[in-house]
């Protein structure tokens, strides 16, 4: 089938989802404590070493301070929130399998057209635990391992143990410390040395109710010389009162081999979103990181590579949308410790409607990696008198021998382009609309097909709404 041909097929992102109404079969609430820690732990048949780590992680949190350049977060409550909520439903590998009204988010957010057509395996998580979880048989048959980190974490202990938060410690800050000490859910996915899976894999998260937190974990290890295309999506209803997500992503890639990494974060528009990222790469190994932030109220997103081997390269790409009463702070981290390592980062933001775009990053090119070259480009488009950008970038070059280049820019929509399109017929709408897409044309193509079709329909959207304030 072709690309074009697909593309007309994949569902609309004109659904609804107002109310999903499913009993839990567990939930855990309240202050976040050593007995809360323990409750959870148990219920999921941990070993010992991953109880340790909670409550390590648990001390590491209570101690570590809540670092004082936050926005827009005092309204979080930790001892109103639900840290657990455990749908009372078995996992499944057909989506015929599960009960109608988890069914159906799913069939709204079109993932079984998607899984269909376009991906390898797909990951389903509801509220804190996976729902669904299936992928090509072949690939199994192969060594690839893609399963609930929950039951990998019992099926492949020795395996898990060698990565989980080693590239990701809970030690680096408070929020990565209340992620390890809660963590649910998630994948975890292992490719064998010299495989290559063309087709992408993806793991969903979507939070069902109100005053709910959701903290899932996903590790990836590519052996060497393998590729593997990961695609991370999330979404979740508008309800009256808050919700909280403090993922994690940690992806090791060994010497030669390749990973890329997708999100298309779509939460609801009254959300508190952290979400931890980062890669240690091997030598000559490479990781491309594509996110694109479209929903949340607040947003602090770093993703980061640690250019660990000779050669190791990375690529960073941002798309933020900050629309309303909207804080996105995100950017990314890179570090060039080994010599002739290569990083580039570009970022592009939209504010619009009193919305704040914030990128903060940094760059560090440490004593020995001789010969490596950074780039950072990082643009803000303004849309109007209300609206702000910020950029805080921050490079460390201790090494002599390499090439650093920074280059950021501000500017606001274009009157004067804005007047030649109308002039030309458009509407103001469209005319902002048709802008706005050009300004990010460029980064969309970095996002897979059938999803810079997604991304496209929702900036449409949005400005369509815009121009009828204009």
């Amino acid at each position: 089938m072709s690309k074009s041909a697909v593309l007309e097929e994949i569902p609309s992102l004109e659904y609804s989802i107002s109310s999903i109404t499913h009993k839990p079969r567990l939930e855990l609430r309240g202050r976040v404590s050593r007995s809360l820690i323990e409750e959870l732990s148990r219920s999921k048949k941990e070993p010992e070493w991953m109880l340790r780590l909670r409550l390590r992680s648990l001390e590491l949190f209570e101690k570590l301070p809540t670092p004082n350049w936050l926005v827009g977060v005092e309204e979080l409550d930790l001892e109103e929130l639900a840290h657990y909520v455990k749908p009372d439903v078995e996992r499944a590998r057909s989506w015929e399998d599960l009960p109608p009204e988890i069914r159906s988010v799913y069939q709204k957010l079109g993932l079984p057209e998607i899984e269909a057509k376009v991906l390898s395996g797909l990951a389903a998580q509801f509220e804190s635990e996976n729902v669904y979880i299936a992928f090509k048989q072949y690939l199994e048959e192969l060594g690839v391992i893609l399963m609930d980190m929950g039951e990998a974490l019992i099926r492949y202990p020795d395996l898990v143990k060698k990565y989980f938060m080693r590239v990701f410690p809970p030690s680096d800050h408070k929020f990565a410390a209340l992620h390890g000490a809660l963590w649910s859910g998630g994948v975890f996915l292992y490719v064998p040395p010299g495989l290559r899976i063309e087709a992408p894999i993806e793991a969903f998260f979507f939070i069902a109710s109100e005053l709910e937190s959701q903290f899932e974990h996903t590790l990836i290890v590519a052996d060497e010389g393998s590729f593997v295309h990961f695609i991370e999506g999330c979404a979740a209803p508008l309800f009256k009162k808050y919700s909280f997500h403090d993922g994690m992503v940690e992806i090791y890639v060994h010497r030669n081999a390749y990973v890329k990494f997708t999100t298309v974060q779509n939460w609801s528009k009254n959300l508190i979103n952290f979400n931890n990222k980062r890669a240690i790469l091997e030598e000559n190994a490479m990781i491309e990181w594509a996110e694109g932030s479209l929903g949340s109220k607040v947003s602090y997103v770093y993703p980061a590579a640690i250019l660990r081997g000779e050669g190791a390269r990375a690529s960073i790409a941002n798309i933020t949308l900050a629309k309303g009463s909207v804080w996105k702070d995100g950017g990314a981290k890179v570090f060039h410790l080994a010599p002739n390592t290569s990083s580039e980062v570009v970022s592009k933001s939209i504010s619009a409607q009193g919305g704040v775009a914030v990128y903060r990053g940094l760059v560090k090119v440490a004593r020995g990696a001789v010969n490596s070259k950074a780039s950072v480009k990082c643009d803000s488009l303004i849309v109007d008198e209300e609206s702000k950008a910020y950029t805080y970038p921050k490079n460390e070059v201790e090494e002599e021998d390499v090439a650093v280049v920074h280059e950021a820019t501000t500017a606001r929509l274009s009157e004067d382009a804005l007047f030649y399109l109308q002039s030309r017929g458009l509407s103001e709408g469209e005319a902002r609309r048709l802008l706005v897409l050009g300004y990010v044309g460029d980064l969309l193509g970095r996002l897979p097909f059938e999803y810079q079709v997604v991304f496209r329909r929702v900036l449409e959207l949005e400005f369509e709404e815009l121009g009828g304030y204009g």
